[in-house]
């Protein structure tokens, strides 16, 4: 994989890869024919090499795109990333030991530490976007956009090289696999790489926010995202004697229309959440009357006491639905990772970087959807923000895509993020 990779910054290859340079040097050229009527930094003045930052950017994104890994088995990826770093220079950090993904470091001395990160994870979607780089793996696809996020790490790795001995302290680069399954987070605590971290910094592409836009927002700002499965026990029976079981649908029909009251009425009207029953399982014949039904679901909330508070009145629920009808049902729930909350005053620091940096601010709307960038907020101050990226659909759609105008702003921000961030840890 390196060889392959090292075409993106036109390195000499041996004969037998010739094949895979010409793929990759047209992926260049695409790339930087995309960019010529590109987004305009407002504090870039040199645009040829800022032209050239952006197009190297948006050829590692559509490698990235064309080989997708899903969670946990993101190796080749991790193979590229890393040789990506080595090209710009920046130290590996092997001491913390992760099987997929990895964290480099980039700064020096005793000062304060902060962490920028990246998910690299694809999903299991069909891609049909029909992009001359769309997925060449069946079944899977980058539908969430973290090849955009890699690609603005690595580039926000490469800017913060440039100025590395300037740095009051240390940068360290994350990037982290398994965000789809909501557990590359917790593994990446787990090696110690955010011991001694103060800040942490993320962002998430937008597609309804336009390029040159960025979203900040204090408090929740994603939500927490459980899920839950509920077995309802029945008598089988057959379908013309009802009377001799119990229906397990019925009863899971009722518990459905009965979950709905919880939002509506134990949710008081200045908070949020959302419940749903996605799936319903029972019954193999079409006059059998069933032992079992399944359901499945999910809740979202922003906040700990309401999520507390939607569970307990689920239980309560079921099981008195359930013992209406003469039976039992159980609960598993799946405790997903918890709302993204960001620190207050990292969110006004970086408004004002926003600010110098001649892009637009928004305060976005809470997004329902979950993050396992939590976890980390969980340990230290974090801030997550949303990059726009102009996108056709929203994330995990077949047909997602983004913006790649919006690499090099990402990429820009973060550095910046870091380096003022440090600055302040040191003052």
């Amino acid at each position: 994989m390196k060889s392959d990779l090292e075409q993106t910054r036109g390195k000499l290859v041996q004969p037998e890869e010739e094949k895979q340079q010409v793929e990759q040097s047209e992926l260049q050229r695409e790339a930087t024919q995309t960019l010529d009527h590109q987004y305009v930094l407002p504090w870039v003045e040199d645009t040829e090499q800022e032209k050239e930052f952006a197009a190297h950017l948006t050829a590692i994104r559509r490698h990235l795109h064309r080989n997708p890994e899903l969670s946990g088995e993101e190796k080749e990826t991790t193979a590229a990333i890393r040789s990506w770093l080595e090209e710009e220079g920046v130290r590996l950090a092997d001491e913390y030991k992760l099987r997929t993904g990895l964290v480099a470091e980039v700064g020096q001395g005793n000062g304060p530490v902060v962490a920028l990160r990246a998910d690299i994870d694809a999903l299991p979607i069909q891609e049909e976007t029909k992009l001359e780089f769309a997925s060449q793996i069946a079944g899977r696809m980058h539908a969430c956009g973290h090849d955009a996020h890699t690609a603005i790490l690595i580039g926000a790795a490469g800017l913060l090289k440039q100025r590395e001995s300037s740095l009051p302290g240390k940068v360290r680069l994350i990037f982290q696999p398994s965000e789809e399954k909501a557990t590359g987070a917790r593994q990446v605590i787990q090696s110690g790489a955010l011991a001694d971290v103060q800040a942490i910094f993320g962002l998430h592409n937008k597609p309804d926010l336009r390029v040159g836009t960025v979203g900040i927002r204090e408090g929740a700002l994603m939500a927490a995202a459980d899920g839950f499965v509920v077995k309802v026990q029945g008598v089988g029976t057959h379908a013309a004697v009802p009377e001799a079981g119990i229906d397990p649908i019925v009863v899971a029909a009722h518990i459905v229309t009965a979950l709905q009251a919880i939002v509506s009425r134990n949710v008081g009207a200045q908070e949020s959440a959302v419940l749903s029953v996605t799936k319903i399982n029972s019954g193999t014949a079409w006059n059998v009357i069933p032992e079992e039904a399944i359901l499945d679901g999910t809740v979202r909330t922003f906040d700990e006491k309401v999520r507390a508070r939607i569970r307990e009145r689920f239980n309560q629920v079921v099981a008195g639905v359930a013992a209406a009808y003469g039976t039992t049902a159980t609960v598993r729930w799946i405790q997903g990772p918890p709302a993204v909350v960001n620190d207050a005053s990292l969110a006004l620091d970086a408004e004002q970087v926003v600010s110098e940096l001649g892009l637009n601010r928004v305060r976005p709307l809470p997004s329902p959807a979950g993050e396992d960038f939590s976890f980390y907020q969980k340990e230290v101050p974090g801030l997550f923000l949303f990059l726009g990226t102009s996108g056709p659909h929203e994330w995990h759609h077949p047909g997602f895509d983004v913006d790649e105008q919006a690499l090099p702003i990402g990429a820009h921000l973060l550095a910046e993020l870091a380096e003022q961030a440090l600055k302040r840890l040191q003052a």
